[in-house]
């Protein structure tokens, strides 16, 4: 697979692809995660075709990189970057949500190309946390990369891994914080605030830096960049927009869930046909 001969235009046009497909099997399945999977899209895009480096060959090896989605919440757009990566049939996504499926609402083993069942908030980071460690003792030098969700960081979970990560010095562990601001019920400065992150990522021992979550140049750099200090574990705090690329579902919680009606996934259709026009033209 060419990894580094895709372009920032091509990886664009692919983001877009992949949002038409998180929006047609979410119609077809009749349930699923919108909002959040059009919202960290373009993360999943830019590690999985440029950054991890890990395939359905390689997949078993040890010696890889890894990622683990704790925001599981999101995994309908882990499905179809996985699919797109080859992983598994994407025919197979027809059958998400369906009885007896492999593709349910979250993560799980049962799935090629997924190392650990999450969805509870707050499982994964711990998790990724024993894998890094572990990379360490056995002295291995690959990255462990996860993806935390907003509501995430409401769970006690969340900040003991972080503690554990900056005591054991976790240079190899880097957390995408996909921070769209919003969660299920509402804003998440309401539902429970957790401002000012970056204070608390830095008091926490980690290394903090920011980027625009849907600028594939910008998220290249960031994640090529890690450790971005030594002996200190990585945050990136990936500045993203709930439902970005359709104008009716970006920023609107109750896009959690909602599954587009007929007229609705047409428009949703046509506002990503003109957003690949225009990046065709420049």
């Amino acid at each position: 697979m060419e990894f580094l001969s895709m372009t920032d235009q091509e990886l664009k046009e692919k983001s877009i692809l992949y949002r038409k497909k998180i929006l047609t099997y979410i119609k077809k399945a009749k349930a699923g995660h919108t909002g959040g999977s059009l919202s960290c899209v373009d993360i999943l895009n830019v590690l999985y075709n440029r950054i991890l480096h890990v395939t359905p060959q390689n997949f078993s090896d040890s010696n890889k990189n890894y990622y683990i989605q704790s925001k599981g919440h999101s995994v309908e757009a882990l499905y179809v970057v996985l699919a797109d990566q080859g992983f598994f049939p994407e025919s197979d996504l027809k059958t998400l949500c369906r009885h007896g499926s492999h593709y349910v609402g979250h993560p799980t083993r049962k799935v090629n190309g997924i190392e650990h069942n999450t969805g509870a908030l707050g499982h994964g980071l711990s998790f990724c946390v024993g894998v890094a460690l572990a990379e360490k003792m056995n002295g291995g030098s690959h990255k462990v990369f996860t993806l935390l969700g907003d509501g995430e960081m409401a769970e006690g979970s969340s900040w003991e891994a972080l503690l554990t990560a900056a005591h054991y010095k976790l240079d190899n562990l880097v957390a995408i914080l996909d921070y769209n601001k919003l969660q299920i019920t509402g804003w998440t400065k309401d539902v429970c605030a957790t401002d000012p992150l970056e204070k608390k990522f830095t008091a926490f021992g980690m290394s903090v830096q920011h980027v625009d979550g849907h600028d594939i140049e910008a998220l290249t750099k960031v994640l090529n960049s890690v450790p971005f200090e030594k002996e200190k574990p990585g945050l990136i705090i990936a500045h993203t927009i709930k439902g970005k690329g359709v104008s009716f579902i970006e920023n609107n919680h109750t896009w959690h869930h909602h599954v587009p009606s007929d007229a609705e996934f047409e428009q949703a259709m046509r506002e990503l046909d003109q957003a690949q026009a225009k990046i065709i033209d420049n």
